[in-house]
């Protein structure tokens, strides 16, 4: 048996795979996954996931207190009016309780339900029956408000979409107890 130049096998004349346009165009697919998912596990490593907590389990624990303390609130009536406006914020506080004293400080925190590194804490003093600071306005959408006296005694939680004209009015649940439900 003779042996065939390997032109004969191949066919004259024929190029090489990889001067055809043919394979590249087949195999452009399934690269451009291969690269894309290169840069999703890039993108998974170097980005911060803002929902979940470090401190997870302490949270866990301390949501009986946290209820407690918004309890205390409902229970003394305590309404918090909330103003925003480009630099400052107002709360304009009252309560059905006639022996509820107005603190000297409130801590208003106003945070976003995804988004950890847009939320913000001022504690704002009592001027002339308001409490005022400065404060900067965070981006419209839905925001969740925390009002709280300075020694933690209760707090009142509520909800605001910015941006919003007028006052925002949160808490002021009836004195007289729980709601038949």
């Amino acid at each position: 048996m003779t042996e065939r130049p390997p032109q004969a096998l191949s066919g004259a004349g024929a190029e090489p795979w990889y001067r055809h346009r043919w394979p590249w165009f087949l195999m452009a697919g399934p690269g451009l996954v291969v690269v894309a998912s290169f840069i999703t596990l890039w993108l998974a490593i170097v980005s911060s996931d803002g929902l979940v907590t470090e401190d997870y389990y302490k949270k866990g624990l301390a949501i009986n207190q946290t209820l407690a303390l918004s309890e205390k609130a409902r229970l003394l009536g305590i309404e918090a009016g909330l103003r925003l406006t480009l630099s400052s914020v107002s709360v304009r506080l009252s309560a059905k309780e006639p022996g509820f004293a107005p603190p000297a400080k409130v801590r208003v925190t106003i945070s976003h339900p995804t988004r950890a590194g847009l939320d913000q804490s001022q504690a704002l003093t009592l001027q002339n029956g308001i409490y005022r600071g400065p404060f900067r306005l965070p981006a419209a959408g839905h925001w969740l408000v925390l009002v709280e006296d300075d020694a933690g005694t209760w707090r009142v939680l509520g909800n605001v979409v910015l941006p919003a004209a007028g006052e925002t009015v949160l808490g002021g649940a009836d004195v007289s107890g729980p709601s038949a439900q």
